[in-house]
């Protein structure tokens, strides 16, 4: 079954899109942890963000692949789209989370899935369980099963391009500014002088709301459209602008 090039790319797909369901849910509305919570000397908020940025980027480049692999494959007429396809998306979802959970959590301890719980071992078992092993179980089940013979190519077409539009969408979330909140938050590269972020807020006519002792992370009121302004002032990103690095934007700093 892992012949088809269908298989595969779908199932690079599946864990772009693991990916990028456990930074928005995890990451960003629920808030139990970042990339590099638990690692030594990343405790700065500035740098918490930095890497939360940098695994968005790599998720975005992930799903790249595999949508470029499925539009190549579905040209195909050979392939079949049906449950192949959506099988290995459940086997590259499920990887991602055991991936994720054995690597990151059992392995390097950069961080676990609720930080603030008394008991941090059962909420990665819970998610290993949930996320990994039954999407994992159940792609494979289906993957297993003699595919239907006879879809047309349009359908294979329809399929790509509505995974295309599931992925942008999930990629567009994760780059979202928070609901009802008119701030933005900016992070500094490090070494950037308290007066020149002071002088980066003035020259975006911007209002300082809240900073860190270290004037690295600041949270501005600005307009929308002057958002942008602040790359040219020594911003590494800032939230709302449409990079996928926004991780930060749900941020209750």
């Amino acid at each position: 079954m892992w012949k088809s090039s269908w298989t595969r790319w779908s199932a690079v797909l599946g864990f772009a899109l693991g990916g990028f369901f456990d930074g928005i849910l995890l990451h960003q509305i629920l808030q139990w942890h970042h990339l590099m919570s638990l690692v030594p000397g990343v405790a700065d908020m500035r740098m918490q963000v930095l890497w939360d940025g940098y695994f968005h980027a790599l998720m975005y480049v992930i799903a790249a692949m595999g949508l470029w692999g499925l539009w190549r494959a579905h040209k195909h007429a050979g392939e079949t789209w049906g449950r192949p396809l959506f099988g290995a998306l459940l086997v590259g979802f499920g990887l991602w989370h055991v991936v994720d959970n054995i690597a990151s959590h059992w392995v390097l301890g950069i961080h676990r899935i609720k930080l603030d719980s008394p008991n941090p071992l059962v909420w990665d078992l819970i998610w290993f369980t949930v996320f990994g092993l039954v999407p994992l179980a159940i792609g494979w089940l289906m993957l297993r099963r003699p595919p239907s013979i006879g879809r047309r190519l349009s359908e294979s077409t329809i399929a790509v391009l509505a995974l295309s539009t599931l992925t942008l969408t999930a990629g567009a979330w994760s780059s979202k500014p928070p609901p009802n909140r008119p701030f933005t938050t900016v992070v500094f590269a490090p070494g950037t002088e308290p007066q020149q972020v002071l002088s980066a807020v003035a020259a975006a006519d911007a209002r300082l709301v809240w900073a860190d002792p270290a004037m690295g992370v600041v949270v501005v009121d600005v307009p929308p459209e002057r958002r942008w302004s602040f790359y040219r002032t020594g911003a590494l990103l800032v939230g709302g602008s449409g990079l996928p690095a926004a991780c930060f934007n749900w941020s209750r700093v």
